[in-house]
């Protein structure tokens, strides 16, 4: 599986490439970031931002786009350019029919260094570990990507055997054709 992890910001949006299956080595096809200037329209640094990540998806054709979730962040235009750059890098896959999948930041650090409080150096070590670089990607926005990666290439499986439980266990009901979905006559 080949996933392009994206931590999602205005300023540095990191981005990185793994390919790897659960329980087998990973190895990293690509890390960096992509950057704009506080100072420019919002517009614009949105659309460099999707330019980007055109980019990355062209070079690297992932089969899976491994974003964070946004989280409550104390600082409201933080989190807003956050979540406008995470929307961003979500349509761009989904223009591509890639699936998307979403992680907290403490379910990536979790997946990565075994605690979910661990900090920014504690990430960038173990994906220096798991990858077998010669040292942590810098900024941190890059490793934090491939971290990202490599919490959806070990999970995808289990959350894939949940949804696949979850949607067997549901009641189907029958309908007569025509009706519409959700309704049964």
């Amino acid at each position: 599986m080949r996933v392009l992890g994206v931590d999602p910001g205005l300023t540095r949006c990191g981005i990185g490439v793994v390919e790897g299956s659960a329980g087998r080595p990973l190895r990293m096809r690509a890390v960096g970031v992509v950057r704009t200037t506080a100072d420019a329209d919002i517009a614009e640094r949105l659309v460099l931002v999707e330019r980007g990540m055109e980019e990355w998806l062209d070079r690297y054709e992932p089969e899976v786009v491994a974003v964070e979730r946004v989280f409550s962040q104390h600082n409201v235009s933080t989190v807003m350019g956050t979540a406008q750059a995470s929307a961003v890098a979500m349509l761009c896959a989904a223009r591509r029919g890639l699936p998307v999948a979403l992680h907290t930041p403490s379910e990536v650090k979790a997946a990565v260094t075994g605690t979910g409080r661990a900090d920014k150096a504690q990430v960038g070590a173990m994906v220096t570990r798991l990858l077998r670089l010669d040292a942590p990607p810098r900024p941190a926005d890059a490793a934090d990507a491939l971290a990202l990666a490599i919490c959806h290439i070990w999970r995808a499986p289990a959350m894939n055997r949940l949804q696949s439980a979850h949607a067997a266990a549901r009641p189907r009901t029958a309908r007569t054709p025509g009706t519409p979905k959700g309704r049964t006559p």
